[in-house]
């Protein structure tokens, strides 16, 4: 798989890596485990996690897979948003769902909307440095690791980031080998902002981007990008199937049947990748044979020329499908 520079970790790693929010929610650890291994085997080496993703266990889960390839992969955590309370709660409350579960598959959407009411997050996002010495150091242990190589404001705003005590135990933390890097993984709509106002808490910005979205000029910043699909994935691909006409002529202009799911994920996906050359795109996927289909994606070079193609006329008629698509 093509690898990159992570940023001014020094370090090298996969363009496509592995978001890690589905860990440890409807799936227990040993398919968590699972799907980790299978994004490893497919040559993954980028893997995104937070403390609050999987009711507050995904970096112990992710911990484990550490101890086997840990000197082969890179990770990203983060640092503003608590995990949840009332862990203990839900983890007797999977372990009895479980059975009932596997045998009624029907039930887990409810039961995931039932443990989200009940394990909330602690707190909003917040930055003080007390809050982000006692963050840091819990995640290092939750990792079982001696440094973390990229370390992002969770959720941050420029108006957040205003105490210069922070900026430097963030330097600090540099200094003393706790993390290679550290930046901000926010909204997209706040980049520009952050990017303006407060450039020296960003030499890593993470934030989403799809086929819908023009880029945003780095700043000199390191970029990460996630949400290449999730929501617009389905309502473009019904806004196609809706309107033949246009979905005709986008299949004329790309080359490739867009109304057939495989193919307009692989062409969005793609087209995040080759839009965005110079950053890591993340996915996230509970299924193994969707796992290996994305790193696939990212290896076939065959799929670059329409992936741009695709991007240009979404970027053209976009306008026509935006009250299908938001």
């Amino acid at each position: 798989m093509e690898t990159i520079e992570l940023g001014p970790t020094g370090q090298t790693t996969s363009r496509l890596g592995f978001g890690c929010s589905t860990l440890m929610g409807a799936t227990g650890r040993k398919g968590s485990l699972r799907m980790l291994e299978t994004a490893y085997d497919a040559g993954v080496r980028h893997f995104d996690v937070a403390p609050m993703y999987g009711y507050g266990e995904a970096e112990s889960c992710l911990s484990e897979f550490l101890s086997r390839h840990g000197t082969d992969v890179t990770v990203t955590t983060k640092y503003g948003i608590a995990p949840p309370k009332n862990r203990s709660l839900f983890r007797m409350g999977r372990a009895i769902a479980a059975p009932l579960i596997r045998q009624f598959p029907a039930v887990k959407r409810r039961l995931a909307s039932v443990a989200q009411s009940v394990v909330q997050p602690a707190w909003k996002p917040a930055f003080s440095v007390e809050q982000a010495q006692s963050s840091l150091e819990t995640s290092l242990a939750a990792l079982r690791c001696e440094q973390i190589d990229v370390w992002l404001l969770h959720e941050a705003t420029a108006a957040d980031l205003v105490d210069d005590e922070l900026l430097r135990f963030l330097e600090d933390a540099v200094a003393h080998g706790k993390i290679r890097a550290f930046g901000v993984g926010s909204d997209g709509s706040q980049i520009s902002e952050l990017l303006e106002k407060q450039p020296k808490y960003c030499s890593v910005v993470q934030y989403e981007w799809s086929v819908f979205d023009r880029t945003i000029g780095s700043g000199g910043s390191f970029r990460i990008h996630h949400r290449a699909l999730t929501h617009h994935f389905t309502s473009l691909l019904a806004a196609l199937k809706a309107d033949r006409e246009l979905s005709r002529r986008w299949a004329e202009y790309v080359g490739a049947d867009i109304t057939d799911a495989g193919v307009l994920s692989q062409l969005m996906l793609k087209a995040s990748l080759v839009m965005n050359p110079e950053s890591i795109v993340l996915f996230s996927s509970k299924q193994p044979e969707r796992i290996r289909m994305n790193a696939a994606v990212a290896d076939d070079a065959r799929l670059e020329e329409p992936a741009k193609r695709f991007y240009e006329i979404v970027q053209r008629e976009k306008d026509v499908l935006r009250q299908g698509t938001q």
